[in-house]
């Protein structure tokens, strides 16, 4: 199969895991920038956020479901009822101590529900017409730590070995030869994509980033894991959606895509950025940097991660628009403009855990 010619774009997009910090941003893009029909179905676990879909929740054109990819009836009937042109699978638990303190919620979301939607997939592939088959695509979207950590040189490309290091990302790499082996055995058009670490708005505020601007604006510690010298490569969510959204019209089945921002920072540099930012808008907090507090480290916690996006930047013509600095500020004032929707958040606890087992 060849990227799809214009009249074969997607008419109804089926998207997992959608209300979700990546997959709302790739639902909210859908909607403004697309014509297709959107459909979601999420579990709704602790970290999805429905009010980050609140400005198209009404939309004629979008559909939600409450659901699990896990659940086979649930499953089969969304493809029976809704017809997908396309499906980008972003259902997943992600943060990587959830994953150490209990595997088992990962090996059940991230590894069974990519099965039970593969075989969803190819059964409702087999049963339509040739013309919608030649428009069909299946999207999984992965991670970078499939890789496993890098060394001070290099950069990660679709040729690099699996090699994951955590709960997590074993999880995310056992579903990644899924898709591949539901391509090269039974036909089944599927893309794979491994993104770098997003960060952005509505980011739920577990992760490093949102972690941090929250406890900032509080006074409370910053967390960070050891010296704080682990490096990763930073991609703006709304840069990764037009990403994805590429690869689905223009990719080629059985092909495999790196997305990154090409950002590298260290970890303890991103917080400083963030203290930065924060010391011009909350001048009475400053300098926020006082509060960062080193916390023990992640056991078999990745050194570096680092993407080379040579591939979907010259065969798809996708290049991040955001650089790292403009993206943070931006990040940093919406969350300070949108306390109504993370405040509900902080107070059930989710800026809380530092470190394992909290």
């Amino acid at each position: 199969m060849s990227p799809l010619e214009p009249d074969l774009l997607p008419q109804t997009v089926l998207v997992t895991g959608g209300a979700g910090f990546i997959g709302s941003a790739v639902v909210r893009f859908l909607m403004r920038h697309t014509t297709a029909q959107v459909v979601n179905i999420d579990k709704l676990t602790y970290a999805a956020c429905p009010s980050s879909l609140r400005s198209i929740a009404d939309d004629p054109r979008y559909t939600f479901i409450e659901g699990d990819v896990a659940c086979a009836t649930t499953v089969q009937s969304v493809f029976s009822d809704h017809q997908p042109d396309a499906v980008i699978h972003l259902a997943a638990e992600s943060h990587v101590d959830r994953s150490i303190d209990g595997p088992d919620a990962f090996i059940s979301t991230n590894i069974h529900g990519t099965y039970t939607l593969l075989q969803a997939a190819l059964a409702y592939f087999r049963a339509i017409p040739a013309g919608q088959q030649e428009r069909f695509r299946f999207l999984h979207v992965s991670t970078d730590e499939v890789y496993g950590s890098l060394g001070p040189e290099g950069r990660f490309t679709e040729d690099s070995p699996v090699r994951p290091n955590s709960p997590y990302s074993a999880s995310k790499a056992s579903a990644d030869h899924l898709v591949r082996a539901w391509n090269r055995t039974y036909g089944l058009p599927t893309i794979i994509t491994n993104c770098s670490n997003n960060y952005g708005p509505h980011q739920f505020p577990e992760k490093l980033v949102p972690t941090i601007i929250l406890r900032a604006i509080r006074g409370q510690s910053l967390p960070i894991y050891g010296s704080g010298q682990q490096v990763r490569d930073w991609l703006h969510v709304d840069d990764h959606a037009t990403a994805l959204w590429t690869v689905v019209t223009k990719g080629r089945p059985g092909r495999e895509y790196l997305i990154g921002g090409e950002s590298e920072r260290t970890n303890l540099d991103v917080v400083h950025a963030i203290c930065s930012l924060l010391d011009e808008r909350l001048p009475d907090g400053a300098p926020h940097s006082q509060h960062i507090q080193h916390v023990a480290d992640r056991p078999g916690h990745d050194e570096r991660y680092a993407i080379d996006p040579g591939r979907i930047q010259k065969e798809l013509g996708w290049h991040a628009t955001h650089n790292f600095e403009s993206g943070l500020a931006q990040t940093v004032d919406w969350f300070l403009q949108n306390r109504s929707w993370w405040q509900p958040l902080v107070e059930k606890g989710a800026s809380d855990r530092i470190g394992l087992g909290q």
